[in-house]
């Protein structure tokens, strides 16, 4: 398994990383039939773990229909909605308001 032309040891050092990245293949038992090539950016490490996970879930699905089953009873199929809320305008951040002052 390479992730962006590393080894997935030397890409993801978090052990937890690579367990989640190697989920959805063993799931189904597959873990030493495929090679898997990824390349993916952005975000922090556990965002792409996450995002490695998701890809090799729908690589698994569109392979053989019998693994959608296993996949979504896994949680694998689903993605993760969350995104970063918007800065609003004449504040310092999303949530950061300026220091109120009385006097």
């Amino acid at each position: 398994m390479l992730v962006n032309k590393k080894k997935l040891a030397d890409y993801f050092a978090r052990e937890q990383d690579r367990i989640a990245v190697l989920a959805p293949l063993r799931t189904v038992d597959v873990e030493k039939s495929f090679d898997v090539f990824v390349n993916v950016r952005g975000g922090g490490t556990t965002g792409q773990s996450g995002a490695v996970r998701l890809g090799i879930a729908r690589a698994l699905r569109n392979y053989d229909e019998n693994y959608i089953q296993p996949l979504r009873d896994g949680g694998y199929l689903t993605r993760d909605g969350r995104m970063v809320e918007r800065k609003k305008p004449g504040q310092r951040g999303a949530r950061r308001r300026f220091q109120f002052s009385k006097r």
